[in-house]
């Protein structure tokens, strides 16, 4: 049974479910900024030393999602991995470019599954968020084609952004500019949710 959104604001399990997305971006950041002071460095950016914690980070909170929920989200998971695998070429190779390429890379894979999908006539979106909300296929199609759509200019914003400035802006610009861009994008598909949700899950009782 699917958990209804709750119309006072989010609930503890979607406060966790996003804490344990948010907080690996955070470390990156802090481990990046400040990883000099861990590492006795000079003072001044660690990409290294942070993609290394990035690493570590990601892979523990896709370890508490699946001992609080005995699963892992797609997303989350198909990013975990891209984290793990770009981060260790990053650490091998020496070469920062993989984890800058890294969300470009996963961008473009969301992108491309969910308007192929919408082409294809599948609400993508459906598969990955009906344990959140109950919706009509319609609503879920025009949801897959706006994320695809914004999936796509995510991919090529972290193009302009991490070729046009420096690694120390580029981390900083994850963190304090691509994850309030996407609130504010999840944000603005609330009307869908609404216009579009069953009867179903607008009949429901809402708990006091």
């Amino acid at each position: 049974m699917s958990e209804a959104p709750d119309s006072q604001g989010p609930t503890a399990t979607q406060w966790l479910r996003m804490g344990l997305e948010l907080g690996p971006l955070v470390i990156f950041f802090l481990a990046n900024s400040k990883g000099h002071l861990l590492v006795g460095g000079a003072p001044g950016p660690s990409i290294f030393f942070a993609t290394a914690v990035f690493m570590i980070a990601t892979i523990a909170s896709l370890a508490v999602s699946y001992w609080k929920f005995r699963r892992i989200p797609t997303m989350p998971l198909v990013t975990g991995v891209f984290v793990v695998v770009f981060g260790t070429l990053t650490l091998v190779l020496h070469d920062d470019v993989f984890i800058k390429l890294k969300p470009t890379l996963v961008n473009m894979l969301f992108a491309a599954a969910l308007l192929g999908a919408a082409f294809t006539g599948r609400p993508l979106m459906k598969q990955l968020f009906d344990a959140a909300f109950d919706l009509s296929d319609e609503g879920w199609m025009i949801l897959t084609r706006r994320w695809g759509y914004f999936f796509l200019f995510l991919a090529l914003l972290n193009e302009a952004v991490w070729r046009s400035f420096d690694t120390d802006f580029w981390v900083s610009f994850k963190l304090f500019g691509i994850m309030p861009l996407t609130i504010v994008f999840g944000m603005a598909q609330m009307p869908v949710l609404t216009k579009y949700a069953t009867k179903e899950a607008s009949d429901a009782p809402s708990a006091d």
